[in-house]
């Protein structure tokens, strides 16, 4: 009997901040990934550390605010398997409509632009993953899959046949 390799997941957690009907979205750039699109503040998990704990601690180290547990909702988790050396990734998306603080671009060296949209109008250079994410949780879909081939149609798979 051979022994089946545990899959691996990187974690990473993602901002849905909400005002006025709109979304907040923030231009990337000198990240090495993806840099000149849009999508919504994100960050890793780290190790031993809860999604929700992951998503307070980026709110205030992208966008300066502070996030208490009870203000997130989680609406969305999206699966995206292996597309590069870094293994398959499990997205868990949190909205906010309450926050302390005032919105800031609190890392310049990252982004380049922060705008509020309406979901429906997202811009067309928005991250695919997050496109989608905010498409199916506007629809109340609280699930995703993007497959290899959705990775590989939007330019996102890295891995050699």
């Amino acid at each position: 009997m051979t022994k089946t390799e545990r899959n691996k997941a990187v974690t990473a957690v993602y901002l849905f901040l909400k005002k006025d009907g709109k979304i907040l979205v923030a231009r990337r750039c000198n990240t090495g990934y993806q840099d000149g699109n849009y999508q919504v503040p994100a960050g890793h998990i780290d190790a031993g550390e809860l999604p929700t704990e992951a998503m307070i601690r980026e709110a205030k180290e992208e966008i300066g605010i502070d996030l208490k547990k009870e203000d997130l909702r989680l609406v969305h988790v999206s699966f995206r398997p292996k597309h590069d050396e870094t293994g398959d990734r499990v997205d868990y998306f949190f909205e906010a409509t309450r926050w302390d603080g005032e919105v800031v671009n609190a890392e310049p060296e990252k982004c380049d632009d922060l705008s509020w949209v309406k979901p429906d109008e997202l811009p067309e250079n928005m991250t695919p993953p997050c496109r989608v994410a905010i498409e199916c949780a506007e629809r109340g879909e609280i699930f995703s899959e993007l497959g290899v081939d959705f990775l590989k149609s939007n330019g996102l798979y890295d891995l050699t046949e």
